[in-house]
């Protein structure tokens, strides 16, 4: 393929998805770091909350440590642990500080209750998946690589999906993407002609073979497949006109979720500025203790 005389550079087909074949995907793994492995093929169930049980209490510490201003009434308490230089007992300072970090930490934890909830939500959504020579209605984190599902008028894209045929005329489905990008206009896809003409029943669907095409990435354009096969726009989007289809990006490897990215922790205006207070007054402290040090009797004890 071509665009203005210049050959289009595309990514080897090395992504090999076997229609109806589970046991096929799980034997590929790729190398993650030193001799740790992972599927290669990851399962169809998202999960975009930041704790779990085990790691929120240690996780949510650490964020809450990064707020310059938890430090500095740490390393104070730490002071007030000395009677030679103490003003006040250590654990009135330490009770405040418990306050603030225990009324953020169920902040956080509710916040990642409903995404929890809301995974739970998304993760459940029925389908219909062939198994066999019939389809069975299945839960959306059920779905593995390779698997044809039947959608029908108004119902979620699970996955990364090739369209094989459609209900409607010439195998047309039309999308609608509102939730990826915003458009509420109706865009249109068209299946393969060859599998439009073979895939008429269940049976033909259950002996179809698969696909080749790029691996996993983040661009969320349309890709082009041998024969001119296109991919069908990124999960979830709304189809209309029932249709068949191969799933060949589940989960995490689907774009949509390649292209969420990771939670990062946010800071507003206010705490990127108390930060730069903190930091001017620990200097300032420092400043003043370190010239008045000498003139104190625990400084002249010490022979500083």
């Amino acid at each position: 393929m071509t665009a203005r005389g210049c050959p289009l550079a595309f990514p080897a087909f090395t992504w090999e998805v076997r229609a109806n074949d589970r046991n096929y995907h799980v034997q590929f793994r790729k190398k993650l770091a030193f001799c740790l492995t992972k599927k290669k093929y990851a399962g169809n169930a998202i999960r975009t909350a930041k704790y779990n049980i085990f790691t929120f209490l240690p996780l949510n510490l650490y964020e809450q440590f990064h707020r310059t201003a938890n430090v500095y009434f740490v390393f104070v308490i730490l002071l007030q642990t000395f009677p030679e230089i103490s003003t006040v007992p250590w654990y009135t300072l330490l009770f405040p500080l418990s306050c603030l970090l225990t009324i953020r930490g169920l902040r956080d934890l509710i916040d990642d209750i409903g995404r929890h909830q809301s995974d739970r939500n998304i993760n459940s959504r029925p389908c219909e998946i062939l198994s066999g020579k019939s389809f069975r209605r299945q839960k959306w984190r059920d779905i593995c690589v390779g698997d044809i599902v039947r959608l029908r008028k108004e119902d979620f894209v699970p996955a990364d999906m090739l369209l094989l045929c459609s209900s409607e005329p010439s195998s047309l489905c039309y999308v609608e993407t509102a939730e990826i990008d915003g458009e509420t206009n109706l865009k249109f896809r068209q299946a393969l002609l060859a599998t439009h003409q073979e895939l008429v029943s269940e049976e033909s669907m259950a002996a179809f073979d698969g696909i080749k095409c790029p691996p996993s990435n983040k661009r969320l354009h349309l890709l082009p497949y041998p024969d001119k096969t296109r991919l069908s726009r990124d999960a979830p989007c709304t189809a209309l006109g029932g249709g068949g289809g191969n799933v060949s990006r589940p989960g995490f490897d689907s774009k949509i979720m390649k292209n969420c990215g990771k939670i990062k922790r946010k800071k507003t205006k206010l705490e990127r500025m108390m930060d730069r207070l903190v930091i001017i007054v620990s200097h300032s402290c420092l400043l003043v203790l370190q010239r008045e040090g000498c003139r104190t009797p625990l400084a002249q004890g010490y022979g500083v």
